[in-house]
């Protein structure tokens, strides 16, 4: 990411930088991986670090199925209209592994009464529907429909959506999420063949700082638990920031598509790497121009990795029956490929509508307890005419 600051900051780090009372602000410096990673340093009236009360803790563990065994695997969510509650307790994991977490969140719930921080993993939130404002301590962040929100672990921050109904696919990365390696420089600039650049992300925009006291509840996210705090000042409370590790908005809509003569492989396709998975975009876009070219995606064998698609918009030329909101997963182990008959009716094809989120694990993935409902107990066989 790049460097963005808000508000008031001092000349340099680490000195006095006093409030209009004399005292000072209290500096807090967020890193990652330790001090060798991104980082910003945040401005506060009120120390961070004093609480009012400890609260309860709760389990939010899911159980993985284990014994489900090695199937090629369509979850039918399309047809799913709410998770209940709001942005937290909505959250439905259906499929999860050590490196990553996928999962919806369709709230009837529009607003949060409290503050949420995800202290054991970095967020991807897709917007396949919904638009509001993201709240956090960088600023507010306008976010709608077709956007990727980026939280990285720690920032606290809450959701408030001014239109519904709101429709989300959550990716939790216990590993940073960062653009894509192959596409930086040795400065982290996004170079000119990249699919999309900085002028393309957006950061927040407006610092609102809270000076109001009382009790804030804030709710953190670690070792699989949340555990609530009560604060009595806003965490929202800063004045000023400055650094590289802050929240952001993405559109698929302007991630610009690699074409070629002949089909290109989903890594053309890539829009954010974390450990041991990426995420892919895949979007609308002329199809390949060779006189003999195929644009049906070739049969592949997932030597290293499971593929999990998520079907936003459109219908995808190489799947039947997969509507609107659903998934596919496509493990390691098994060849998958386009349906019967899509590979010849895909010939002589201009362009596609399609839009897809694609997340490539490379450790297996274990679908959880709440995905069995969904599953497609057909769609193994469905390759077979």
């Amino acid at each position: 990411m790049y460097y963005h600051k808000l508000g008031n900051i001092p000349p340099k780090r680490h000195t006095q930088f006093r409030q209009p009372d004399g005292s000072l602000y209290a500096e807090e410096l967020v890193s990652s991986k330790g001090f060798s990673g991104v980082y910003s340093n945040l401005y506060h009236i009120h120390p961070p670090t004093r609480i009012k009360r400890v609260g309860d803790s709760k389990s939010v563990a899911v159980k993985l199925m284990k014994d489900y065994g090695l199937k090629q695997t369509h979850l039918n969510t399309s047809g799913l209209k709410s998770t209940g509650g709001d942005f937290l307790s909505g959250r439905k994991i259906l499929m999860k592994n050590s490196d990553v977490a996928i999962g919806l969140c369709y709230p009837d719930e529009l607003s949060m009464d409290y503050y949420y921080k995800n202290a054991e993993a970095d967020e991807v939130i897709f917007i396949h529907d919904g638009e509001g404002i993201l709240h956090s301590q960088m600023g507010a962040l306008k976010i709608r429909k077709g956007d990727y929100v980026v939280i990285p672990r720690t920032v606290i921050y809450r959701l408030e959506w001014s239109s519904g109904p709101v429709r989300l696919l959550i990716v939790e990365s216990a590993s940073p999420v960062e653009t894509p390696r192959r596409y930086r420089n040795e400065l982290g600039q996004l170079e000119e063949h990249s699919p999309f650049c900085e002028r393309d992300i957006r950061p927040p925009h407006d610092l609102i700082t809270e000076t109001e006291k009382g009790e804030f509840k804030v709710i953190i996210k670690k070792d699989d638990h949340h555990h609530t705090y009560y604060y009595e000042h806003s965490p929202f409370d800063i004045v000023g920031w400055d650094g590289f590790l802050w929240p952001y908005a993405f559109s698929i809509h302007d991630f610009e598509p690699i074409t070629g003569r002949i089909h290109q492989p989903p890594p053309v396709h890539q829009t954010f790497q974390a450990h041991n998975f990426v995420i892919c975009s895949f979007v609308p876009r002329l199809f390949d121009y060779h006189p003999q070219a195929i644009p049906a995606p070739y049969n592949h064998s997932n030597i290293d990795s499971d593929e999990v698609l998520f079907y936003a918009e459109g219908n995808f030329m190489s799947r039947k029956g997969i509507d609107r909101g659903s998934f596919t997963l496509h493990p390691g182990g098994l060849p998958h490929g386009p349906h019967p008959g899509t590979v010849e009716k895909s010939i002589g094809a201009k362009e596609t509508h399609e839009i897809a989120v694609m997340v490539d694990t490379f450790r297996p993935l274990y679908l959880t307890e709440e995905a069995m409902p969904f599953v497609d107990e057909k769609y193994p066989m469905s390759w077979t005419e």
